[in-house]
């Protein structure tokens, strides 16, 4: 039950989070090898690492992505609805367990990089919005599959004990079959044993008699040496 209302919470957050950060969008500028360049920032809620991994996998439709310690460049990057000739594009990624925040630059040639109003700006934007709901929308996934495993391998722990509950009540029940048939048994060997007892007196009787004749007839030998 705490599963799923955590799990339940959880989906609340991130819809809550995709409403309200899928539009932070900011035009700003960065440090990158000791150059500031003007370009777009974008903060979205969610699992800082796995958000990266999803923005590099954004960049490689683009063109070839050389990467190095959370900066990412793609030279003569294809992105038409920024700029019909390929474009140096430079990325940064800062993560945290929360969030994370990406900054991207487009070089549209010669250091002319796109800044607000001017043209691509509009176009970059949009890229980063679209990437920012695209990355909440596999979060939800994620964690939707996620609840559906830990749901799945919860329900075959109970079938498994289930199962495991009914091996036990089948053997309870073949346990009760042999202490009922060795009552059983227990109440004809001790039936066998009070007829055993009453033979054995009879018996002891029947040899004291035996005994009390054997005597008498020694006795009796004897007594004839004697005359």
């Amino acid at each position: 039950m705490k599963t799923v209302a955590r799990f339940t919470l959880t989906l609340c957050y991130l819809a809550l989070t995709a409403s309200a950060y899928a539009q932070t969008v900011y035009a700003g500028e960065n440090t990158i090898d000791k150059s500031k360049i003007p370009g777009l920032y974008l903060t979205i809620q969610g699992d800082g690492k796995q958000i990266e991994k999803d923005w590099e996998s954004q960049l490689q439709k683009f063109g070839r992505v050389a990467s190095s310690r959370g900066t990412y460049r793609v030279t003569n990057a294809s992105i038409p609805a920024i700029s019909s000739e390929p474009i140096n594009l430079v990325s940064t990624v800062k993560t945290s367990r929360t969030s994370a925040t990406i900054f991207t630059a487009y070089d549209l040639g010669n250091g002319n990089y796109v800044t607000t109003g001017g043209n691509g700006y509009s176009a970059a934007e949009t890229l980063l919005k679209d990437f920012s709901g695209s990355s909440i929308y596999n979060q939800e996934v994620r964690l939707a599959e996620s609840g559906f495993d830990e749901a799945q391998k919860n329900h075959q722990k109970l079938v498994r004990k289930g199962e495991q509950l009914q091996r036990s009540i089948e053997q309870n029940a073949k346990e009760k079959e042999r202490l009922l048939k060795r009552i059983d048994d227990n109440a004809k060997e001790l039936e066998q044993l009070q007829k055993d007892i009453e033979t054995n007196k009879v018996d002891q009787t029947n040899a004291l008699t035996e005994l009390d004749s054997r005597k008498s007839n020694v006795e009796a030998v004897k007594a004839k040496k004697s005359n």
